[in-house]
């Protein structure tokens, strides 16, 4: 007995290639290059948006290049020293994209989870995400 007689056939699958293209996802994988990562690397909208998005009128002197370095440099050294398994979590300063009332806001520690799984065609790929998704 298949899978597809028990439960029936695929009402609808998302692909990864689907939430690249609707933004659901951020294909790093240029800059993930440099930082020596051999495989496709993406930030889910929520991590990219927590860790790497500015707005260049802030104060502090950052920007998206350095900040997206930040979290794959600690992304990559996270995975070199992972035991095994398919999910690491690894932590990067950062500083807050709100202006809290403050002439220059203070980096905060944050936490992120790097996953490496199957691509559309099975195919090894990374996914960095904030540790509640999925």
């Amino acid at each position: 007995m298949s899978i597809e007689n028990y439960f029936g056939s695929v009402i609808h699958s998302r692909t990864r290639e689907d939430a690249l293209a609707d933004g659901d996802l951020v294909d790093v994988s240029h800059m993930a290059r440099e930082a020596r990562f051999r495989i496709p690397v993406a930030l889910t909208k929520a991590a990219w948006a927590e860790a790497v998005e500015w707005d260049d009128d802030r104060p502090e002197p950052q920007d998206e290049d350095g900040r997206l370095w930040d979290v794959l440099y600690m992304a990559g050294i996270a995975a070199g020293n992972a035991p095994g398994g398919d999910r690491v979590t690894f932590r990067v300063f950062r500083i807050p994209n709100e202006d809290r009332g403050r002439q220059w806001n203070e980096a905060e520690l944050i936490e992120l989870a790097l996953h490496i799984g199957p691509g559309d065609e099975a195919e090894p790929v990374v996914t960095i995400m904030l540790p509640r998704e999925d």
